[in-house]
């Protein structure tokens, strides 16, 4: 039977109609303050079905900010739920309706209607929202946009619109969606347009797998700029969590939404912090030349260390798998018996006051010493140490089990022996990642390592000899081989090759 589509001023005037309207109060709704939505419902924790209507009760009561269910149309013309376009191994778009309920959902209800589940996702709820994904049609595209018109009037006709959120992997079916309720807010899936074509298009939002962003990080910008909102999935490791935090996403799709509420108390974000500055490390190559240049030379450094570090060479500085190697060679260049990187960050990498995160895995090997730090960029009170040095992260090979934070200055430095510093045991620096940070304001610095703080250095208010910290300062990564410290006990003959993984850095200020 040939399917009918309703002419659109015939169904903006079903959707205008006095009860519509009356159902559409917005008044007493308060989203959920969180940018949860569930996939499929919350489902995972507690084992209930994906898309069941114990899932999306589920994700109701934990208050996340929406819900996400998937919607297919049978060969009967019903709405129903589901993620795959087969249940039980049958096509739905060409199984009745009464044929597919014959086999319950694992939880033991029966495949639900959109109706159903519509009436179940209002019932005491005004704080999350109903996200409708309409799928896409595998017979014609005309059946996906009669499916488009079936979901709106039914949303409306329930009073359901001021809940509502449509998305769609179908650009047509977002746009149909647009055209029948110009006041739905709708997102598209599918990670092929920008999002200026997003807004050009009069969407809302920009639904995308978070290796979309990773891959278009200008996008996140942008979306912001154009009012577009970001939503990303389907997001469900600590590290893609408190990336897509740390960045400001309204929305992020989940089916871990308990363990992202745990990352959302642990974010600085939450904290009052603001993304000011970051490499994620996602393009393949040598460091981003607009974020990173490179200190150069073999001159022992100041502490008889025994590597020349390199410029733009990726054998000493390179970004793969997402993320940045520093590695220390041995190999002979001019007198110098290793290479090595020192990259320090550029343009507007430098900053008065902050949060400082960097991922890492530290190098192993006797005689390596590897440093995540901070030198000022304008040394306003003078050389070393007089315009003070941040040192957020050392470790030395040979007790490569405690990693040191410190700080140097005119009065407080090692020379004399009056540096500020403190150990703390990291009995797996080498083999993970561990998040080495400082916050530092007018006032103090203190030193995390996975967000514990173990210690911290005041500002005494005796001047610049015991606080030179109002100014801006600039971060370096680097591998030094030997030298005052690093070679204290001497380097491992053995020693051909050491690498540090940073998988991030953020800056944050308030």
């Amino acid at each position: 039977m040939k399917q009918r589509l309703f002419p659109a001023a015939v169904l903006t005037l079903l959707l205008s109609s006095p009860m519509a309207n009356a159902q559409s109060s917005k008044s007493r709704i308060t989203f959920a303050a969180n940018p949860i939505v569930a996939h499929r419902g919350a489902f995972k924790k507690n084992g209930f079905s994906e898309n069941s209507i114990a899932s999306l009760k589920h994700a109701i009561a934990l208050k996340c900010t929406g819900s996400e269910f998937d919607i297919h149309m049978t060969a009967d013309d019903s709405l129903v739920i589901n993620h795959d376009p087969h249940y039980n191994k049958l096509t739905i778009e060409k199984t009745t309706y009464a044929e597919l309920i014959k086999t319950p959902l694992s939880n033991g209800e029966k495949l639900p209607t959109l109706q159903e589940y519509t009436l179940a996702g209002l019932k005491n709820n005004r704080s999350t929202r109903l996200v409708f994904e309409i799928k896409p049609s595998g017979i014609s595209k005309e059946r996906a946009l009669l499916v488009t018109e079936k979901v709106v009037r039914l949303v409306h006709r329930l009073g359901a619109a001021p809940m509502a959120v449509y998305i769609s992997f179908d650009y047509d079916v977002c746009k149909k969606v647009k055209q029948l309720d110009p006041g739905a807010h709708v997102q598209y899936l599918n990670g092929d347009k920008s999002p200026e074509e997003i807004k050009a298009d009069g969407l809302d939002g920009v639904d995308y797998h978070y290796s979309v962003f990773q891959k278009h990080p200008d996008w996140i910008g942008q979306a912001k700029k154009n009012h577009i909102a970001l939503n990303a999935w389907t997001v469900n490791t600590e590290a893609e969590m408190d990336w897509l935090l740390a960045n400001g996403f309204e929305f992020i799709t989940t089916n871990e939404p308990e363990l992202l509420a745990e990352r959302m108390q642990l974010t600085p974000v939450s904290k009052g912090w603001k993304l000011a500055w970051s490499d994620e490390f996602n393009q393949a190559g040598l460091p981003d030349e607009s974020k990173w240049g490179y200190d150069v030379g073999g001159n022992g450094w100041g502490n008889r260390e025994l590597q020349y570090y390199t410029k733009a060479d990726s054998n000493n500085a390179v970004v793969k798998n997402g993320k940045l190697l520093i590695t220390a060679l041995k190999q002979n260049h001019d007198k110098n018996t290793y290479t090595s990187a020192r990259l320090i960050t550029k343009g507007k990498g430098d900053w008065l006051y902050g949060r400082v995160e960097v991922s890492a895995r530290l190098p192993l090997g006797r005689g390596v010493w590897p440093a995540i730090w901070m030198l000022p960029t304008d040394w306003k009170y003078g050389g070393w140490p007089a315009s003070g040095e941040i040192d957020i992260m050392e470790n030395v090979g040979y007790n490569p089990d405690t990693v040191f934070s410190s700080v140097h200055t005119k009065a407080f430095n090692h020379v004399i022996g009056t540096q500020k510093t403190k150990g703390l045991f990291l009995k797996d620096a080498g083999t993970n990642f561990h998040c080495y940070a400082v916050e530092w304001n007018k006032s103090r610095i203190d030193f995390f390592v996975d967000n514990q703080l173990f210690f911290s250095f005041k500002n005494t208010g005796k001047g610049f000899k015991e606080w030179p910290f109002d100014q801006k300062f600039h971060l370096l990564l680097n591998i030094a081989v030997g030298g005052n410290w690093g070679g204290l006990k001497g380097v491992d003959e053995q020693l051909t090759k050491a690498v540090m993984e940073v998988d991030y850095v953020r800056v944050f200020q308030k």
